[in-house]
């Protein structure tokens, strides 16, 4: 029996990641910029590339980042991560015959304004920027062209990432489950850090088809003000609800674990957002340990007393969890 009897092709998906793009939108003196990491991965009929070797079903990654670049020159809706990696699945799918699903991630970089005292806008400097935070904002999108190309679906998941925080009261861990291998002492007052991964996806989304010949065209159907925008992906206000949803209750919670955090701010994003389906948070603990000074007759262990802490890295509790509209 030969190798090709013992196996078969049964997925393949490939493209190019780590496409670091900056772009600047310039309104007269007035600047907008955006960074981008994009990630453009197709599939379709391309099992002869590795079963054949046949290379002519092969669109190249450099052809890609090249169309990732291209597209980010002219698409108009460069600043807006979720509208951009929409239209550039759009136009692979659309682009390409023999391509049926394009999945596009974008990992947004964070710059904001810089203020300057007795500047005209309260806004902050027209084209002065500064990084302002570790975290991310996080888009997937596939763009489905299965049923037809004048059929196209969306899929699109949004979030962030690394948005780390943390509240030096207001958390307690008490009552858990208790057996022969449980050390963890209850606690009634505690330090909550984590570094929270937020993701929510929303409803399925019909696309025009591009109706221009080089199949560069991408519709916007929603615009603000007009019925179903409002929590829609089409919603470029969706992102800073989702993440103020989750700061606020994060600080104002009196947290009885992570879990019931982690429920209260997915309830909310729900409820914000009449287009999300669903939100997955994954919240790693980071812990801070009280140093036991008792050996000096110092208490440091009490929780109304203890104020120097060790950060620990590893290991770490890891608390995961989606929460779906009914």
């Amino acid at each position: 029996m030969s190798a090709s009897d013992l196996s078969e092709l049964t997925a393949a998906r490939y493209g190019k990641t780590k496409v670091r793009v900056f772009r600047i939108v310039r309104q007269g003196t007035w600047h907008h910029i955006v960074e981008y990491n994009v990630e453009a991965l197709l599939e379709g009929e391309i099992s002869t590339s590795y079963t054949k070797a046949d290379n002519s079903v092969v669109v190249a990654t450099d052809s890609i980042k090249n169309i990732t670049y291209y597209l980010a020159k002219i698409s108009p809706h460069i600043l807006n991560p979720e509208k951009f990696a929409l239209h550039l699945a759009t136009f692979l799918v659309s682009k390409y015959a023999h391509i049926t699903k394009a999945f596009v991630t974008v990992e947004q970089l964070r710059w904001s304004r810089i203020h300057v005292a007795g500047e005209e806008s309260p806004e902050g400097h027209p084209h002065s920027f500064y990084r302002d935070g570790d975290d991310k904002r996080v888009v997937r999108v596939e763009v489905d062209a299965t049923f037809g190309k004048d059929k196209l679906v969306g899929k699109v998941t949004a979030g962030l990432s690394d948005l780390l925080v943390l509240k030096s009261t207001g958390s307690s861990f008490t009552k858990f489950h208790r057996d022969e291998y449980t050390t963890l002492v209850e606690v009634d007052d505690r330090i909550f850090s984590t570094s929270i991964d937020l993701s929510y996806t929303f409803s399925d989304i019909s696309i025009s088809a591009p109706a221009d010949e080089k199949k560069l065209e991408f519709i916007v159907p929603l615009q603000q003000g007009e019925p179903g925008y409002k929590g829609s992906v089409w919603d470029e206000d969706v992102p800073s609800r989702a993440r103020t949803a989750t700061l606020e209750t994060f600080a104002v919670d009196e947290s009885a674990s992570v879990q019931a955090t982690l429920y209260k701010m997915a309830q909310r994003i729900i409820a914000e957002n009449a287009l999300v389906q669903s939100v997955t948070y994954a919240l790693p603990n980071k812990h801070y340990v009280p140093v036991d000074m008792r050996y000096l007759g110092v208490d440091n262990l009490t929780p109304a007393k203890a104020e120097v802490f060790v950060p620990i890295a590893a290991p770490s509790g890891l608390i995961t969890a989606t929460i779906s509209r009914k």
